[in-house]
């Protein structure tokens, strides 16, 4: 079944992980929104669009009308990133290789639970009314809307010292691996 149409938003809710634990076993989902990312030094935004499935996901990033297409496949023991200009890059250390073609430090494993509400089930966290702290990232989940009768992020904020990264998802699929 499929869950492509936001029915309503949601602010104000109070953070609840035992709510969502049953969405550690969706299959597939994925969503399209606008990322930004701020460092000490340097900041961008972009489109994005995240395809997740059992074992793989697919990043798609973009800039205004499309400018600086890039693609990262990651599966569990490699990263690709293709950035549209026939040079396509692999490495077997995907977080490292990720941190280093951004150059800024992202959790790309972590946020692949974290995007949907849920804390990295391998890492200690500690809840806070928002959100939770896990590896040094503080995660709040500022706005959510309700999907297929699931309540998913609508917009988030994972923090560190170092970074600022802010997400915004308009759409959301469900078991299904495209965005409508």
């Amino acid at each position: 079944m499929t869950a492509c149409s936001t029915t309503q938003v949601e602010e104000g809710i109070k953070y609840s992980k035992s709510t969502r634990e049953h969405l550690y076993d969706l299959g597939s989902w994925s969503f399209s929104g606008r990322l930004a990312l701020t460092g000490k030094k340097d900041a961008w935004q972009a489109s994005i669009v995240w395809a997740h499935d059992l074992g793989s996901d697919e990043i798609k990033l973009s800039g205004p009308l499309g400018q600086g297409a890039t693609v990262i496949r990651l599966s569990s023991d490699e990263v690709i990133i293709d950035r549209g200009d026939g040079k396509v890059l692999s490495s077997r250390q995907p977080e490292d290789f990720i941190n280093q073609q951004l150059g800024l430090a992202v959790p790309v494993r972590s946020l692949r639970y974290w995007v949907v509400g849920l804390p990295e089930p391998s890492t200690t966290f500690v809840l806070t009314t928002d959100g939770f702290v896990q590896s040094g990232w503080l995660i709040e989940y500022k706005q959510e809307q309700v999907v297929n009768s699931e309540l998913l992020p609508r917009k988030i904020s994972v923090t560190n010292e170092q970074v600022k990264l802010k997400l915004m998802i308009d759409q959301w699929g469900l078991n299904d691996t495209k965005t409508k």
